[in-house]
This record gives C-alpha cells, sequence and structure tokens, in this order.
C-alpha cells in the first residue's frame, strides 16, 4: 500500500504542513502594522512588492524593515530579529557600518554621479589591487553587470562564442548563465522568463567537480571562458573536491579557455576571497554585492597579461560603443564607500572574528542535527554557513537539486524568523557579520534545535 504520509528530509509531511501554518498565523498576528501598511500602500508594485524576489521569504507576506543597524533588523511592528542573511551576502560585513556610512554621507554632500573620477577612485584601484590582487581593474554597480562584460572581454580576446558553466551556478542574472544540461544539449532553465535565444549556441554546462567534463566540453575549442564560483553558493552548497581547482586551471590553459573567477558570495572564505585564501590564479576576477558595504557597487579586473591582450583587440575594433558600462558605475559615492570598505571593514581582524563566529554556528547546528538524528548536514566556507536537509555532502548542482526540501526549509525558515533569526529566504545561508555577536549565533543555533526536536520527534 502506499504511503499516507510520506516523509520530506526525514519530517513527515503533514507535520512539516502543521508546523508551517502555525508560524504563518503566529507571523501575521504579530504584524498588525505591516498588514496595515501593505494593504494601503502596495497596490502599486507588481504583486505588491518593489522586487519579485522579496515573494520567496516563507512568511505570508513581507515584512517592512523600521532600521537595520549591524546585525539586527527591526520591522515596523518592532519585531526584533538576528540577521543572519544580511541581505543574501549585500551586507555581508553588517548593517550600515559606521565607516561607511560616514564616508557616504561626507561624500553626498559633494554630489553623486559625475561620469569622471576622484582622488577616492585612485585610492580604491590601490585598494583593490592589495586586497584581491594585481589585477587592472573596472568598477560596475552589479556583478551581473561586471559579469557581462567579463563575458564580452573574453569572447573579443578569444574570438570564441561559447563560455562554460556550472549547473547549479549562481551568477547574478546573466542570461547566459541560464542554462542545464540535458542529453549533451544546453537548455534553458526550468521557469526562465522571457528567453528567445537559443541557450545551446552562446552557453555549455558540466557538472562542478566532474573534471572529465570539463575536458570533453573544452576540447572542442568553442569554449572563450570558464565563468566559476570557487564554491557552488546558490543551491545547496557545493564544496570543491580536493585538487578540483588545480585541474581546472590546468584545463583551462591547456584549450586556450580562460577563467573567470566570481567571488560574489565567496568573498566570505577569507580576506580576499576564496581565490587569495586557497591560492587561486584566474585570468579575471569578479566581485559584487558587500564591496561597497552594501551601497551598490561590484568591480571586475583582468591580469596584465589579459589587458595586454584587450588592448591588441581594442587596437583592431571599428568605433562604436562596446556594450560595456553603464553610466551611473563608477560614481563617486561608490568609490567613498569602497574606500572606507576596504580600509577600516574588510580587515584581517574583522574576518578572524566571523570565520570563529561561523565555526561557532556550524559546530552548534551540527550539533543539534546529531541530537535528534535528522538525515541533514551543515557545511561552512569561512563565514558562510548552510545546513542541508540531506545526509550526505554534495558533488554538484544536480545533486543540490535533489537535495532542496523546499516545503521543509520553508517551514524551518518560519519558525526561525518567529523565534528571531532570520536567513536566507532562497536556501539555508547564514553570513556571520564583525557584528555578529556570539549571544545572537547561540540564539540561532537554541532556535534551529528547537524546530529540529519538534520535527524530528
Amino acid at each position: 500500500m502506499p504511503e499516507t504520509n510520506p516523509l520530506i528530509g526525514g519530517v513527515p509531511v503533514d507535520r512539516v504542513h502543521t508546523i508551517r501554518a502555525r508560524e504563518s498565523a503566529a507571523f501575521a498576528q504579530s504584524r498588525p502594522k505591516t498588514q496595515a501598511a501593505l494593504e494601503n500602500g502596495a497596490a502599486a508594485f507588481l504583486d505588491g512588492v518593489p522586487m519579485l524576489w522579496m515573494l520567496d521569504w516563507p512568511q505570508p507576506f513581507p515584512m517592512l524593515v523600521a532600521e537595520a543597524e549591524g546585525a539586527r533588523l527591526t520591522d515596523i511592528d518592532g519585531n526584533q530579529l538576528d540577521d543572519f542573511c544580511l541581505g543574501d551576502t549585500g551586507s555581508m560585513f553588517g548593517h550600515s557600518p559606521p565607516a561607511v556610512a560616514e564616508a557616504i554621507a561626507r561624500q553626498a554632500a559633494h554630489g553623486l554621479t559625475y561620469m569622471l573620477p576622484t582622488l577616492d577612485a585612485l585610492a580604491v584601484g590601490q585598494l583593490l589591487q592589495e586586497k584581491f590582487g594585481p589585477f587592472r581593474w573596472q568598477i560596475a554597480t552589479t556583478a551581473t553587470d561586471a559579469n557581462r562584460f567579463a563575458i564580452r572581454v573574453a569572447r573579443a580576446v578569444t574570438g570564441r562564442p561559447k563560455v562554460l558553466f556550472f549547473a547549479g551556478c549562481y551568477h547574478g542574472a546573466v542570461d547566459d548563465a541560464m542554462g542545464r544540461n540535458e542529453g549533451g544539449r544546453t537548455v534553458e532553465r526550468p521557469g526562465l522568463v522571457g528567453q528567445v535565444v537559443d541557450l545551446d549556441q552562446t552557453s555549455v554546462v558540466v557538472e562542478f567537480n566532474d573534471l572529465p567534463a570539463l575536458e570533453a566540453a573544452l576540447a572542442k575549442g568553442n569554449v572563450a571562458a570558464v565563468l566559476a564560483e570557487p564554491v557552488m553558493t546558490n543551491c545547496c552548497m557545493v564544496l570543491p573536491a580536493e585538487g578540483y581547482h588545480d585541474g581546472l586551471r590546468a584545463l583551462t590553459r591547456k584549450y586556450g579557455t580562460l577563467l573567470i573567477i566570481d567571488e560574489t558570495h565567496t568573498i566570505s572564505s577569507g580576506l580576499g576571497g576564496y581565490t587569495r585564501t586557497h591560492g587561486l590564479d584566474p585570468d579575471m576576477f569578479v566581485l559584487g554585492k558587500p564591496v561597497a558595504g552594501g551601497l551598490p557597487a561590484s568591480v571586475w579586473g583582468m591580469t596584465e597579461e589579459m589587458a595586454a591582450r584587450y588592448a591588441d583587440f581594442e587596437a583592431t575594433r571599428s568605433a562604436g560603443f562596446s556594450g560595456i558600462g553603464t553610466t551611473l558605475s563608477a560614481n563617486p559615492l561608490q568609490f567613498a564607500a569602497m574606500k572606507a570598505n576596504l580600509t577600516h571593514v574588510m580587515t584581517a581582524e574583522n574576518y578572524a572574528h566571523m570565520e570563529a563566529g561561523a565555526e561557532r554556528l556550524a559546530a552548534g547546528l551540527s550539533e543539534a542535527i546529531a541530537r535528534h538524528k535528522a538525515p541533514w548536514h551543515c557545511v561552512r566556507v569561512g563565514a558562510r554557513v548552510e545546513f542541508i536537509c540531506h545526509p550526505t555532502p554534495l558533488r554538484n548542482g544536480s545533486e543540490s537539486y535533489q537535495a532542496h526540501k523546499p516545503e521543509l526549509e520553508k517551514a524551518i525558515h518560519a519558525a526561525l524568523v518567529n523565534k528571531g533569526c532570520l536567513i536566507a529566504p532562497f536556501h539555508n545561508m547564514m553570513l556571520v557579520s564583525p557584528a555578529t555577536s556570539f549571544a545572537q549565533i547561540d540564539r540561532l543555533i537554541t532556535a534551529f534545535n528547537e524546530i529540529t526536536r519538534e520535527l524530528m520527534s
């Protein structure tokens, strides 16, 4: 006979739904001002939110934030939450670090955008080289833009059409990255809106940690670049196998393919990102989200060799718009914020605090998982921690799709919010910032232990 109450991640499905419904009701009851404000003011937005991703939170309606400071959020009903989402990495160093906030206020009095550089811009160029390596830098507004521009350069200097991505990757909203492999052909991901270009003409998708598949794809000689996260982060976190990055670099060089490392999430790995912490050697480097302390900004850089190759291409191309750059990029507000953030916030001392806190968090979550015999596990990269409702570590993005348990995860997230802890809505990601206290970490561990005990009872 079929199961009448199947399991999701080891938990009876009816228990998952019961807890989710209970937590949704509790959330609504504690936020009457929020409900009233949304009823009066949200209709002007498509689906009632200014960005559609805001519907991905597991609560019945979005919180309206009144203020945020350090690693705490307060909504308009006065509910306070320890924030481990931190803008899904955008505020990885805490909300409004004082040095950054002061720099923004100072610059705001002198103009917001000029389309001309400043003394701060010159200082930022030096700081970027000191922090991340001797790349030749450009500034953009989002990592999506930075990745698009890096891809344009890669195609230009190699004369090749395709870019290789890993299944389940995250590179912002880059169109070419929105694919998956089906029967050896690259097709669009389910749910993609408005896609008209055949991704098999522009992209190749293989599995992370699979060097033979990578070599087979590169050997065709039509791949301009591999665009890679050092660790897969936006599905369920997948760590590189031992020796994988050495193999990736060796194969890209063997077949004349460029390597672009996107550190937008893995900047949590340590000072200088995963690239410097683990000695990677990319041709191009991309970083977005937290580089300006929460103000929209991104950077992308290339090695001296790449810069020379691009200069050779520039000398031959016809006059006209390159498709690289946007009007509001590299504005003085970005440079003021980046200078303050790179100087005073992205420090060795702050990273040491973040890693110590993340280690404490990962240990506490792992202990709770083991105590209640949940078939889950926990993974950490620097200040980034994730619990995964699957018993064993994952090898690639396709495995992460199978490990992802949306209904169970939403129930856990909803319960954590009502216990005063906010984690990322898209997956089970948590960040420890320089402003995050051990007391906040212990509260999250306690809340996670309580909901895990109830789910697994």
